[in-house]
């Protein structure tokens, strides 16, 4: 297990920012940005799923998520950790055997069969959860999660994501109005600035995506993608 302090949040952030960098879960490309399904065009792209197949990183980014929950959240304040399908599911797993908390996971629809089940797990009555993802974009799909967690029941006012973009005011708008605190440990910023300190890519392309990232709907509609939501 690394070690680290329950505050050392910056150092975290870069931490993660490098692991991401290293094992090829991040990409920039100005020249040919990616096209979401939204119709966003972006120079950024992530795939934080790569995370699983590092068990060295992926034990480390567990643990600084298990510190950001503890230091941020409390000690005594869940009952148990849901992960929403698919990516969740097994950081939620992880994370539960950090925490020494039970588990369950959240499916997008409800099964349509059977006990028509949409959460698979055992969560009474009045359970505090903590809801996970790998990333979140402005909250969207987490809202989905949690939105079921409470409808049958359980209370959410905690979400962590492994990453955060942290571009869209959508986003901060929609956990405040949720009334949750989300939690999280790297974002867009995080990645670029390790990108700049090691010089990973020419100053083109490093600007374009700083400007994304300060203004990605007028970066997009610039680019062939949308430019509202």
């Amino acid at each position: 297990m690394i070690q680290t302090t329950f505050t050392d949040r910056a150092v975290m952030a870069e931490l993660v920012a490098k692991m991401l960098w290293e094992i090829k879960a991040v990409h920039f490309n100005a020249a040919q940005p990616y096209k979401f399904a939204s119709g966003m065009a972006s120079p950024v792209y992530i795939d934080c799923r790569k995370l699983l197949s590092f068990p060295r990183i992926r034990s480390a980014v567990m643990d600084f998520a298990a510190g950001v929950v503890l230091s941020e959240a409390g000690f005594e304040q869940f009952d148990c950790i849901a992960g929403g399908e698919t990516a969740g599911i097994p950081f939620a797993a992880l994370l539960a055997d950090r925490l020494s908390l039970p588990m369950i996971y959240v499916r997008k629809q409800p099964k349509g069969h059977g006990r028509n089940a949409q959460i698979e797990g055992n969560m009474p009555e009045g359970s505090r959860v903590l809801v996970i993802e790998d990333l979140t974009t402005a909250g969207g799909s987490m809202f989905k999660f949690i939105d079921a967690i409470r409808a049958a029941g359980g209370v959410v006012d905690h979400g962590i994501a492994l990453f955060y973009y942290g571009i869209f005011d959508e986003g901060a708008l929609r956990f405040t109005d949720g009334k949750v605190k989300l939690h999280y440990i790297a974002t867009w910023r995080d990645v670029l600035a390790v990108a700049k300190t090691q010089k990973l890519f020419d100053e083109n392309t490093l600007n374009e995506v700083e400007s994304f990232l300060d203004a990605p709907l007028a970066w997009s509609g610039r680019n062939g993608g949308i430019s509202s939501l």
